[in-house]
């Protein structure tokens, strides 16, 4: 067991410091070490453990918890829920002295500029990793596809609208034969 915790941490650690700006740029990367590498856990489970960390209040990078606690119990979910907040914190705390001290700068805004696309490009790798885990067919990709399009076009657009869109699609594809749920 004290060889998983520290799996954990070493696993935890790196990607807390990718996902200061939200829990989305970790979950390919989550999946790929506790599934594929150390195979911990299944591709359901995981998906399982991933829908648990959404509906749930609180932020979506609780998912690290319920994957500790599914590999060590107790001791794993606090030691993935500290290594997930802990550098996050800390480093953000000291770059945050830093960085609002050099606001308005030429090299602050290339900065800011420079990693806007990388976090959309960690963002969409997760969703990717999520439909391709879920097993979904082409249908769940345009739908995708669509809300993203709908999100870029309209981004105060209330989700809830693209949820429902979404649940109508796939009730008309199923009704038609299309997919089977």
């Amino acid at each position: 067991m004290r060889d998983d915790l520290t799996a954990l941490a070493i696993i935890i650690i790196p990607l807390s410091l990718a996902a200061v700006g939200g829990a989305s740029s970790i979950y390919a990367p989550l999946q790929h070490q506790t599934v594929d590498v150390h195979q911990w856990l299944t591709a359901r489970e995981f998906l399982d453990l991933f829908a648990l960390a959404r509906v749930t209040p609180g932020p979506g990078s609780m998912i690290t918890t319920l994957v500790g606690w599914q590999v060590a119990g107790l001791a794993g979910a606090l030691v993935a829920t500290l290594a997930l907040f802990v550098p996050s914190c800390l480093v953000c705390f000291l770059v945050s002295r830093t960085w609002n001290h050099y606001r308005g700068t030429q090299w602050h805004s290339a900065i800011e500029r420079g990693l806007r696309p990388l976090a959309a490009g960690l963002v969409l790798s997760a969703v990717a990793v999520l439909l391709r885990l879920a097993e979904t067919g082409p249908l769940a990709w345009v739908v995708v596809a669509i809300s993203a399009a709908v999100l870029m076009w309209r981004p105060k657009l209330h989700p809830f609208i693209l949820l429902v869109g979404g649940a109508v699609i796939f009730l008309a594809a199923r009704a038609a034969g299309v997919v089977t749920l």
